[in-house]
């Protein structure tokens, strides 16, 4: 560290490398690039919360059509059973012989 003794002005006041300049550079672009990122999930974030929104604004109907599914499978069901012939016993009350 005594080759480090030199006062921070003198340093400073120093031109800046080639390889400073491209790295300060960089630096700057990645910054400006995460600034990017970050707005673009942002703006993500506001459309899925408004996507989200509009769905539960949904929910109500949803649970109405499924109500009503499920009223008309019912009856669906109760209809084919009264629609189905109960099986024939043939005359003299045995089953017929294979």
């Amino acid at each position: 560290m005594a080759s480090n003794n030199r006062p921070m002005s003198a340093m400073e006041s120093r031109d800046k490398t080639y390889f400073e300049q491209q790295r300060e550079a960089l630096i700057g672009e990645i910054a400006m690039n995460f600034e990017h990122v970050l707005a673009n999930i942002n703006k993500l974030n506001r459309s899925l919360e408004a996507v989200i929104t509009v769905g539960n604004e949904f929910s109500s109907v949803e649970a109405l059509w499924s109500q009503f599914e499920n009223v008309m499978a019912k009856e669906e069901d109760a209809g084919k059973q009264a629609e189905q012939p109960k099986p024939q016993q043939p005359e003299g009350g045995r089953a017929p012989e294979s």
